[in-house]
């Protein structure tokens, strides 16, 4: 295994809620996300995946420090970069980088491509050999854009040339670390394939590490090492990719998983549809003991009194981790 590159311990954003019109005093607060654990190493594909309103989105902007974490730690590298300062995140700044979700709002309709992309180097200033307008075009050629498009406006483009516009300028700093945010959910479904396959092929040629985060199941199973699941601020399960497909241990997982379109509806593999029943509770104020209780055909009484640690189950060493006290009986599976 490879050496850790990015280690989250309790991780927590708790977002303030208001009453009043003059004191505006709090109330309450969203557990957007409720105590993180996640360890990423150099190089690999990790994916976050969950219903929206999960926390996924905010965890991803906490970990780039976009965020101030309410409590917990983050660390890079073996550093402590927690509650940095601007001024002591300046050096580590350009070896993480994201990726956002939509491609018409995250680029700047007043710059031209050469500019939004040149931008991160002119901020840390980096002139690279031959000079910062040679590094835009090289660039441009290894997302998959015509390098001569350098004056164009993002208006000029597609949603997918756009997002290989976003790439293009998450790269510019030659980054340790990509924070993808749902990176290919807002475009046309014959387009994700193809930015999905850029985003695999550079992370494999540059050896960048990626946190992935998405909502399709399919998408994150194709692109990602290790797969971590969400619910309501907390991660449930984390496994290898084949495991967590072939043997989820969560409930969580298992009705995600059954969610899941099956292009031969007769496989042995095809898992019967679960529905869940009721909507996610409110991160205002979260069910006690295990969130995903209330929605849960296995729950007992422990569930409403002990929350459950996020831990290996059946003596296992192979790093499959879950958050259940009741958990999916282990089977034996095949790798991907």
């Amino acid at each position: 295994m490879t050496e850790v590159l990015l280690e989250t311990r309790g991780l927590t954003m708790h977002f303030p809620v208001r009453a009043g019109a003059v004191f505006r005093r709090k109330v309450g607060a969203v557990q957007a996300v409720d105590g993180v654990d996640l360890t990423v190493h150099q190089g690999e594909s990790f994916g976050l995946v969950g219903e929206s309103g999960c926390g996924k989105s905010t965890t991803g902007r906490l970990i780039a420090r976009l965020l101030e974490p309410t409590a917990g730690s983050i660390s890079y590298a073996g550093r402590d970069i927690t509650h940095s300062s601007r001024k002591e995140l300046a050096p580590i700044r350009p070896e993480i980088q994201m990726i956002f979700q939509d491609p018409y709002s995250s680029l700047n309709p007043r710059h031209t491509v050469g500019g939004i992309i040149a931008g991160p180097m002119e901020v840390n200033g980096i002139n690279p050999p031959g000079g910062r307008k040679k590094r835009v075009r090289e660039l441009l050629e290894t997302v998959g854009l015509n390098p001569e498009h350098y004056n164009r406006y993002p208006h000029e483009f597609s949603g997918g040339q756009r997002q290989r516009i976003g790439v293009a300028r998450a790269l510019a700093l030659k980054p340790k670390l990509i924070v993808a945010d749902e990176p290919v959910s807002a475009l046309d479904v014959s387009i994700q394939a193809q930015v999905v396959n850029l985003l695999q092929r550079l992370q494999r040629e540059l050896d960048i590490a990626f946190i992935f985060i998405a909502h399709d199941l399919a998408v994150v199973r194709h692109f990602s090492q290790r797969i971590a699941v969400m619910y309501l601020g907390k991660i449930v399960e984390i496994a290898d990719r084949a495991d967590l497909y072939g043997n989820p241990h969560h409930p969580y997982t298992h009705a995600l998983l059954s969610s899941v379109p099956d292009a031969d509806p007769d496989s042995e593999s095809h898992r019967e549809r679960i529905r869940l029943t009721g909507d996610v509770p409110s991160p205002i104020n979260p069910p006690s003991g295990c969130r995903f209780r209330t929605r849960c055909w296995k729950a007992q009484d422990i569930c409403a009194s002990q929350e459950p640690p996020l831990v290996q189950l059946g003596g296992t060493a192979d790093g499959h981790l879950a958050a259940c006290h009741f958990p999916e009986p282990r089977q034996v599976v095949a790798t991907a």
